[in-house]
């Protein structure tokens, strides 16, 4: 994936960080919860009674956003520069790395990191080692 640097805005970056932030702070305050997607997403794989409805609304906000964003704006142009075999095998690699992290980078850096805590100040390091070594190999190494 790339990043068209000419028509990068620090403004709608920073607009975005901080909606997400608030958006953060607003379900914990109101919900007593955590907005850590994959726990979200993960809970529906063995759903509580009354527990549902809040975590089928949270995913389609997330999916209907840049729909709803897309009807009166430009959405930018995605450019994938990997393959569907490389695509699924990182999908499923963050997807266990999330159940050995206890949680992904929404939860643990987001959220956890406001929050002061010691696990998703590490949890949230070693996601961002991680990924500095798997663009310099991808990069650098392999190229």
């Amino acid at each position: 994936m790339t990043i068209d640097w000419a028509h990068f805005t620090p403004q709608t970056a920073l607009a975005g960080g901080v909606l997400i932030g608030l958006a953060a702070a607003a379900f914990i305050l109101f919900n007593g919860r955590i907005a850590g997607i994959s726990g979200i997403l993960g809970g529906l794989l063995n759903p509580q009674r009354g527990d549902v409805g809040w975590r089928m609304a949270f995913l389609a906000g997330l999916l209907m956003a840049p729909v709803l964003y897309g009807m009166v704006a430009t959405l930018p142009e995605v450019t994938v520069d990997a393959g569907t075999g490389t695509l699924v095998a990182a999908g499923l690699l963050v997807g266990v790395g999330t159940r050995y992290g206890a949680g992904c980078t929404s939860g643990h850096g987001v959220c956890g990191i406001s929050r002061g805590s010691p696990r998703s100040l590490v949890a949230t390091a070693a996601f961002m080692f991680a990924g500095f070594v798997t663009v310099y190999i991808v990069r650098h190494v392999l190229n």
